[in-house]
């Protein structure tokens, strides 16, 4: 095989070095990309593929221009490729041979810094998985924001809502436990990026190294991690990856949080789903509870308020902190509105301060920076007027950022380049060797004024001019028409059409000056500009507390503005189990209908006498709508913000299990009932006591006798087992279910209630006591614009599937049971007796001949006929009337 030339040895051991990854190779003004690498880009970018000819052949070739990097890389990143990128490390010019590259970067879709390829207000986390001792280690992070969070979980189910509610983009696993195909299959299954690290990276010994150093400790102690060796692996494995992927210290990234999800409200997976909590159905943003109340001004806010949203806290005191911040906006509207126009003015911090640390900052991003931190003094002022103990602990020590604005201010150009490597970074003032440099370079433009008055007055030549470009350098320019006059003492530097161009030696003294005066600005600005960066740097701390605590402000003020404009109310939050709310709303809806357009319902549910709600009514009417509004509402209390309702006392939840729609997972090989069974499963074996359950049909998805049976069961299995009872707002239209509440005390039957006149239907959308015995499927058919003749059909198979429905005593037969339970006893205690029966009982059967018998029977079989016995008594083939 033929010998690479230099070059292309240095590109192959780069690529040894990143073979996971695609390498960008720092050639002049572009990154080039060779072999495999340039066949990827050439697809994903959608640029030319070429080839570049070397000792060993044709190898393919594609490239990018460096000043256009970004959007090329967010791209492959998009695509699910990892980038590194290789530069060049010293100055061509002072080169010994080949220029000197490394790998000063390596970006994955969870290592991303730069802000094109962020999204503003969500966090781009980062996790690492471990196990150990049955239990599963998490640690989160956000590169871009310095955040780093710690915590334990048992079990996947847990693992997966976890995940679910974080949405990182990369997820690094042990190589044992990546060849865990199921367990692998889950998280590829969420669309993460999967990345496989060395087993022994997480292990604790090495794992703990790893964090001490990170956090400048002797030990963890005191960071609660003691003995949760998984979350310790974890935690440390994802340090080693990140300083391994940025080639830096990682000093933004300065304290590491142990969180428990039990200081949380749980939303899995299916819940943030069903009730379209940050994304709708379709994937989109449109429509969902985020949409509503995010009028965050601010990144900081936006991903703040999202935290809040999808980890609504338990902890009643905290929650009311919240709600008196919210409530002090609510009633101060100048101060709300003065502060929402200081905030406006906030760059993202967190951002600004990573990229700062991290090396990847310009100057333009010292002045965001400087630009938004003069906000904080007279946003300070401003809160002195309040007195919430929320807003009080975050502003009361906060850190003043006085000393980095006035170093920045001092330091660096208002209007700078987005380039630090061509000059026009630095302010006059600023360096004293600068401003001489400065100094002689503006001097210099006299220098040439007077020079060519000289040359003029020495030549004789009126039209000549001493210029300069990038290509030639200075020169002396003179028309062909006056050749004749030019002295000896010039050199011919360039023969153009119209004229020639000369150098002096006075010129090229001169020239040599200036353009070592040029590039040494150029050194020297950039020299200062890394020192001023690395001056801000140091007060990475201060600044992360400044981001946070404006975050926080930004949110508190967008709750308090929603509240206000939307007529929201303060729900009263306490530990008792009542959940009461008056004239409550639907927050999504009402923005969707407009105000005024949706009518509100009432609720009363606890864990006693109204513990299980059988809500029946008519299709389209609004059932789903009632019960998913309860369940945002009651999240909305607990995140601490106030609710569309008159009034509203919350019993805090610990937990919101959905049971909702049809849908299937083909992939996993799941039908749609078999999802509907796993997802009832879930509640029926981790609900507990404060969990609040929304039902919105069980059963539908099999036989109606079988779906009614299940669907019956388990509402008898949350009200009847002692560590389940939950609060359970239950949507049907098996209006059999209806019988449940005369057998249990807890189950309380409600309605949407319609109206009708003269044939038609009208759905009040108003949810009142008492159930339901029909869906008006058929009048929903027919507004859809099913033929009249499959219309009228279906009403006579309803009748007679409804005449079949009840026993001879008029009760639903659903409500018999094969056990001997005394409730059910005394329902059907008393049936009426056939007197078929009670003959049959008299009968002295030994004193019959065989034909006596058959008469007898004849006589039996006429009178049961008689009765009406000969009607069709199976139960009811559906379950809507």
């Amino acid at each position: 095989m033929k010998k690479l030339t230099p070059m292309m040895e240095q590109y192959s051991r780069s690529k040894k070095e990143n073979k996971d990854a695609v390498l960008l190779f720092h050639l002049g003004d572009f990154y080039e990309m060779f072999f495999e690498d340039a066949e990827i880009a050439s697809k994903v970018l959608h640029i030319a593929l070429t080839s570049r000819k070397n000792r060993a052949g044709k190898i393919p070739m594609a490239g990018i221009p460096c000043h256009a990097a970004q959007s090329y890389i967010a791209r492959l990143i998009r695509a699910g490729h990892k980038v590194a990128i290789c530069e060049q490390v010293e100055d061509p010019k002072l080169a010994k041979g080949i220029v000197r590259r490394e790998t000063t970067r390596i970006i994955t879709p969870g290592t991303i810094l730069d802000s094109p390829l962020l999204e503003e207000k969500s966090n781009n986390y980062i996790v690492a998985i471990s196990m150990d001792d049955g239990k599963f280690g998490i640690a989160v992070s956000d590169i871009s924001t310095g955040e780093f969070r710690v915590t334990e979980l048992s079990g996947e189910e847990a693992i997966t809502g976890e995940l679910t509610r974080l949405s990182p983009r990369e997820c690094l696993l042990p190589e044992k436990l990546s060849k865990d195909k199921h367990f692998a299959g889950l998280i590829e299954q969420l669309g993460i990026v999967v990345t496989v690290v060395e087993d022994w990276k997480f292990l604790y010994d090495s794992a703990y190294r790893v964090l001490t150093s990170l956090l400048h400790t002797q030990s963890l102690d005191g960071f609660g991690v003691e003995g949760k060796t998984a979350a310790v692996g974890s935690a440390g494995a994802m340090i080693s990856y990140l300083e391994e992927t940025q080639k830096t210290t990682l000093s933004h990234i300065n304290k590491m949080t142990v969180y428990s999800v039990s200081e949380f409200m749980v939303i899995d997976r299916t819940t943030q789903r069903n009730l379209e909590l940050v994304s709708n159905l379709s994937g989109g943003k449109e429509g969902t509870l985020l949409q509503v109340l995010d009028k965050t001004v601010t990144a900081m806010g936006g991903r703040i308020l999202r935290q809040w949203m999808l980890q609504p806290l338990l902890n009643v005191r905290e929650i009311r902190k919240r709600q008196e911040a919210v409530g002090e906006f609510v009633e101060n509207i100048s101060t709300r509105r003065s502060l929402g126009k200081a905030l406006s003015r906030v760059n993202d911090i967190e951002r600004l301060i990573s990229r700062i640390v991290c090396k990847t900052a310009n100057a333009r991003d010292l002045i965001a920076l400087r630009d938004s931190l003069q906000q904080v003094g007279p946003i300070t002022e401003e809160l002195k007027a309040l007195n919430s103990e929320l807003l009080t602990k975050f502003f009361k020590g906060l850190p003043d950022p006085e000393e980095i604005i006035q170093l920045i201010g001092k330091a660096i150009l208002d209007e700078p380049p987005l380039s630090l490597r061509d000059g026009g970074l630095i302010k006059d003032g600023f360096n004293n060797e600068l401003d001489e440099l400065h100094s002689a370079s503006r001097d210099g433009k006299g220098w040439i004024a007077n020079l060519q008055a000289k040359e003029i007055e020495r030549t004789g030549i009126n039209s000549l001019k001493v210029r300069y470009n990038k290509i030639f350098g200075y020169y002396i320019e003179v028309t062909k028409s006056n050749l004749r006059l030019v002295p000896s003492d010039y050199t011919r530097k360039q023969t153009l059409t119209n004229c020639e161009r000369f150098i002096t030696p006075e010129l090229k003294d001169y020239e040599s000056r200036i353009l070592n005066a040029k590039e040494r600005i150029e050194e020297l600005e950039y020299e200062i500009f890394t020192q001023v960066r690395q001056e801000v740097s140091a007060k990475v701390r201060e600044i992360q507390t400044i981001a946070h605590a404006l975050g926080t402000l930004d949110v508190l003020i967008s709750l308090a503005e929603i509240a206000v404009s939307n007529g929201y109310s303060r729900p009263s939050v306490d530990e008792d189990d009542e959940i009461i709310i008056t004239e409550g709303r639907h927050p999504v809806l009402e923005q969707i209908l407009g105000t005024g357009n949706l009518i509100p319902n009432d609720i009363r549910i606890d864990c006693r006498e109204n513990r299980i709600l059988i809500i029946t009514g008519p299709n389209m009417a609004g059932k789903s709508t009632y019960i998913r509004q309860i369940a945002l509402l009651v999240l909305m209390a607990q995140m601490g913000g106030f609710i569309p309702a008159k009034n509203a006392k919350i019993g805090v939840v610990d937990r919101i299990f959905t049971r909702v729609g049809a849908t299937d997972e083909l992939m996993r090989g799941r039908s749609t009932f078999m999802v509907e069974m796993n997802d009832t499963a879930n509640i029926l074996n981790n609900a507990s006591r404060r969990s609040l359950i929304i039902l919105d049909e069980i059963g539908r998805g099999t036989s109606t006798f079988d779906g009614v049976s299940i669907a019956w069961a388990v509402a008898e299995y949350i009200h009847n087992h002692s560590e389940v009872s939950a609060k359970t707002l239950f949507a049907t239209h098996f209006h059999e279910l209806t019988a449940l509440a005369l057998t249990l005390e807890g189950v309380k039957n409600y309605n949407v209630a319609v109206r009708e006149w003269n044939d038609e239907v009208i759905f009040l959308r108003k949810v009142v006591p008492g159930g339901s015995d029909r869906s008006y499927g058929i009048h929903v058919a027919q507004l859809a614009g099913l033929p009249v003749e499959v219309i009228e059909r279906a009403k006579e198979i309803l009748a007679q599937l409804e005449e079949g429905s009840y026993d001879s005593s008029g009760k639903p037969r659903l409500a018999r049971s094969g056990k001997k339970s005394q409730e059910q006893l005394s329902l059907f205690a008393h049936p009426e007796t056939h007197p078929a029966v009670e003959e049959l009982r008299k009968l002295e059967i030994d004193k019959f001949t065989p034909i006596d018998a058959l008469n007898k029977l004849n006589d039996l079989k006429k009178k049961v006929e008689e009765k009406g016995g000969s009607k069709n008594t199976d139960p009811p083939r559906r379950g809507n009337k």
